[in-house]
């Protein structure tokens, strides 16, 4: 049975919308990739502890990387460093080690810096808090001794059925 012109036009609109909804998907898709990505690379960059350099030299310091990456024993070098501080961090965390955020409501003197540092934490200048790989109940302690609180970041959830977006992923605070 033939299909008059109308049938073939409508038939025709329904599969450009199909093909453009389809075509909606993908660029979201592409988008979600390519945030997540970029999330990645700057809490590599945080956890190599380079968050606190200034931009120009951030970004100077990056571009330098750029030129070797095209020599393979150079990649292979990184790849083997990174490997093992991950491990290294991995076994930190079964020592009981955790990741932790330590804030105070105003800066705190001198020794109380002290005993952050000497217990593994650092202090973010952009985000104006303690951070650190230890033990809870010391972060806890130096935290309550000093006015200040403690709480435990939990880790990334990669991998996740939900593209690693539930609740806790990507290193968020409890």
């Amino acid at each position: 049975m033939a299909r008059t012109l109308a049938e073939r036009q409508r038939v025709h609109e329904e599969r450009k919308a199909r093909i453009a909804l389809e075509n909606v998907k993908l660029v979201a898709e592409e988008r979600k990739v390519r945030n997540r990505r970029l999330f990645e690379a700057g809490g590599l960059v945080e956890k190599a502890k380079l968050s606190g350099l200034p931009s120009n030299a951030l970004y100077g310091a990056l571009l330098s990387l750029k030129d070797m990456v095209d020599d393979p024993e150079q990649v292979e070098r990184w790849a083997t460093l990174g490997g093992r501080a991950f491990d290294r961090e991995a076994k930190l965390r079964e020592a009981g080690q955790e990741a932790i955020v330590v804030t105070f409501p105003q800066l705190v003197p001198k020794p109380v810096a002290a005993a952050l540092r000497a217990a593994s934490f650092r202090f973010n200048r952009i985000l104006q808090h303690w951070e650190g790989l230890a033990p809870y109940d010391v972060a806890e302690r130096i935290a309550k001794e000093n006015g200040g609180a403690a709480r435990r970041i939990l880790p990334s959830t990669h991998g996740a059925q939900d593209g690693g977006a539930a609740n806790g992923a990507n290193g968020i605070a409890v």
